[in-house]
């Protein structure tokens, strides 16, 4: 059948302080784009342009606004919620659209915006629940000093207050900082249940080995005394903190690559074999492979890259994905996704705790009666470790 050739952004940070992070989204759009571009039935070419922010917020709005003066209408990308916000008017302005394909913390609504990653009720609320049956109500939180943190924070605070729990402490750091000590030795004279880790990229995986470190020299067992738990810890991170502090944190996500079905572990030999030099497969690389994927469908749907028209067609669309059946939810264009609970270990792989029993519908404001987190502990499948 004749194809349609559409040229689309790809504007990730594969350099500076999250590169890691970016290379794997990179890696996952890639991918996406050879599936598409060899589906003999898939209808669409795609040529992807590519841009490296270097983790810079500065850089982001002037990347994507070449890319939309070069005619493409449509970018897969960004990371930070800073970076997301700092281009999503650029989008509004021209009528093009982003793909979104990371976890957010939600309480956004854009129509120029479709988001592949998860909603806070999709990542939070399944955390939470899981912290207090497991660990006790007593929070300290650290995060980066971003949206992503503060309003990670906010909506954890709110949550655990509605359970009667307290949050001791909340301290942060600008991305990319790595001094510690202060706040470590906050945590241990507060004495927390757990620790919520909002902080990203280098910052994250500095403040894992210290506070391994910290509490080693005191004798006490970190991962059982104060459990870390984060809503953005994902394989490669675990490869960047090092082994000698990698193992026994908790992360709230919907995709490991552990996932034991023989489409996901398909998907990873296949990522494997196309990037053998890594970093490995995430749950941000998945995300970045299903938004090129759903934009295909919505091009090959559409018969153009007419934004409106795309959005139309890509309204309830799904996929059978690595983590299980995607789709994207008419109402928000957010997307039905399977919330998980991880614990890393040894080899930078994850065991997975407890996942939901189906898809669940995005929630990003937070806003429906019935808790979503019952969704994940009303049938949870268990895994012995």
């Amino acid at each position: 059948m004749t194809k349609t050739r559409y040229p689309i952004g790809i504007l990730f940070s594969t350099t500076g302080s999250y590169g890691t992070v970016g290379r794997t989204m990179l890696h996952g759009a890639l991918m996406a784009c050879r599936a598409v571009n060899e589906d003999a039935a898939s209808g669409v070419v795609l040529d992807p342009v590519i841009a490296d922010p270097q983790s810079q917020l500065v850089a982001y709005a002037p990347q994507a606004e070449a890319m939309l003066d070069r005619g493409i209408r449509h970018v897969v990308g960004c990371y930070t919620s800073s970076s997301r916000k700092d281009v999503i008017p650029l989008f509004e302005k021209r009528d093009a659209i982003l793909w979104y394909p990371t976890h957010y913390e939600g309480f956004e609504s854009s129509a120029n915006v479709v988001y592949t990653g998860t909603a806070p009720n999709h990542h939070m609320a399944p955390m939470v629940d899981h912290l207090v049956s497991n660990y006790g109500r007593r929070a300290f939180c650290v995060g980066s000093n971003y949206i992503w943190g503060w309003e990670s924070n906010r909506v954890l605070r709110e949550d655990l207050t509605q359970r009667g729990g307290k949050v001791l402490s909340e301290r942060y750091l600008a991305v990319g900082d790595t001094d510690f000590s202060a706040i470590i030795d906050a945590i241990f004279e507060t004495g927390p249940d757990f620790v919520f880790n909002a902080l990203i990229g280098q910052s994250s995986y500095a403040f894992f080995r210290q506070f391994r470190a910290a509490c080693v020299a005191r004798g006490i067992d970190q991962k059982t005394r104060f459990p870390v738990a984060s809503c953005n810890l994902s394989e490669p991170e675990l490869h960047e903190i090092g082994r000698e502090a990698v193992d026994g944190h908790i992360s709230s996500s919907v995709y490991f690559a552990s996932i034991d079905t023989p489409r996901n572990r398909a998907f990873v030999e296949r990522y494997n074999a196309m990037f053998p030099d890594g970093p490995a497969v995430s749950a941000e690389a998945e995300s970045a492979y299903l938004a090129v994927l759903f934009l295909a469908l919505g091009l090959a749907k559409a018969g153009s890259d007419e934004a409106r028209a795309v959005l139309a067609a890509t309204r309830g669309q799904s996929v059978e994905a690595p983590q299980g059946r995607v789709t994207i939810d008419a109402e928000t264009m957010h997307s039905y996704l399977t919330p998980r609970i991880g614990r890393s270990r040894p080899d930078c792989q994850f065991d997975i705790l407890v996942e939901a029993a189906c898809p669940v519908r995005p929630d990003p404001y937070l806003v429906r009666a019935a808790p979503p987190l019952e969704t994940v502990s009303r049938r949870p499948q268990l895994r012995v470790i």
